[in-house]
């Protein structure tokens, strides 16, 4: 009996074992999509419509064809591959978008029916579409040259080092002449690169400008702003100065809950800072004790304030494990009056709080 009972347990023991392992085997996709989300970025709604294409590959030895493509609205058409697919061979879907039917960002769904079993594929189409307005000075109150613009400053918003980031920004065409995207020249430094999207943008059409800011080219930290120029050859009057604003930060990559007590860690030990009465006559100092509490090296890797009434003394750029230093903060408020708050940034390598803010507000006489 017990010898029975052994056997008995010896085979189910195989058989789970088995089924783990084969559980373990990863399937294989039946389609592998070169991407299955696609961002067809800025759209004015004159341009009309616009087409992208999702590209596919048939991995099973089964023949295979699209039985049936799902759209999410009447604003999507779509053409797809007829052909009957052996493992190894491609197709394209083809999905045209109407942006005249959505304003600002959309996300359109496109579900792909094969005639396998499991194959059902979801794709995305993306990206943001403006309308024409209605009025158009309204819409582009910033006139610079014979170009309208929305706003006054290109706020490219935060950036980080790790990969570049990209900006499309519209204009509308008020002058007389063809602006062909040929003639475009812009003065830009090694870290931006700004072009025209359209080849043409004829009088009283929009166009778009595409802005490229690399932070790792640019090798700094925190606000800046750059005056670029650009105008367009044979056109009189064109040049125009861009105001290109950005916030600038190192990128880290996301650490596992077993390394946080090994990175460095910045502590500040007051963030906030009340001098209450000042008067603008009197040069103000504070200190402020900073701490590595973690178990590498911390690298202070920039200290800025908001303004140039404000200046920052670091005795050292790094603080080994447990050390502390006093920064000395020195606030000059002459010509200055009412509420005032000031602003000290800390960039530091803390991967969890790479950037740490210090507030200092006054009242001043």
């Amino acid at each position: 009996m017990n010898r029975f009972v052994s056997l008995l347990f010896l085979v189910f023991l195989s058989a789970f074992f088995q089924s783990g392992i084969l559980a373990q085997v990863p399937t294989v996709p039946k389609l592998i999509w070169k991407v299955n989300r696609l961002d067809i970025g800025t759209v004015l709604e004159e341009q009309g419509l616009q087409t992208a294409e999702f590209e596919f590959t048939h991995t099973q030895d089964s023949l295979f064809f699209i039985q049936d493509v799902w759209l999410e609205c009447g604003c999507t058409t779509v053409e797809y591959t007829k052909d009957t697919l052996s493992v190894g061979e491609s197709g394209k879907i083809k999905v045209s978008f109407d942006p005249t039917s959505a304003a600002g960002f959309f996300s359109k769904l496109i579900v792909v029916k094969g005639n396998l079993s499991g194959v059902q594929d979801s794709l995305y189409l993306e990206g943001i579409s403006i309308p024409y307005p209605s009025d158009v000075r309204r819409a582009y109150p910033e006139i610079k040259g014979p170009l309208g613009f929305r706003l006054k400053k290109i706020n490219m918003g935060d950036v980080f080092d790790n990969e570049p980031k990209i900006k499309y920004v519209e204009f509308f065409n008020l002058g007389d002449d063809l602006l062909d995207k040929g003639a475009f020249r812009a003065e830009t430094p090694p870290y931006i690169q700004i072009s025209q999207v359209q080849q043409f943008v004829r009088p009283q059409e929009r166009g778009l400008l595409m802005i490229r800011y690399d932070s790792k080219l640019k090798n700094d930290l925190g606000f800046f702003e750059d005056n670029i120029p650009v105008k367009w050859e044979g056109v009189a009057g064109s040049t125009v100065e861009l105001e290109i604003i950005a916030d600038l930060f190192e990128y880290f990559a996301p650490i596992s809950k077993a390394e946080l007590n090994e990175v460095p860690q910045l502590f500040i030990a007051q963030k906030q800072i009340d001098l209450r009465e000042i008067s603008s006559k009197t040069v103000v100092r504070r200190s402020v004790t900073v701490t590595n509490q973690g178990r590498s090296l911390l690298e202070i890797r920039k200290i800025q304030g908001n303004c140039e009434c404000l200046q920052i003394e670091a005795p050292k750029t790094s603080l080994a494990p447990g050390e502390s230093m006093e920064l000395t903060l020195i606030l000059d408020p002459i010509g200055r009056k009412g509420i005032d708050q000031r602003n000290i940034y800390i960039f530091s390598n803390d991967p969890v709080n790479p950037v740490q803010l210090i507030v200092m507000k006054s009242r001043i006489e």
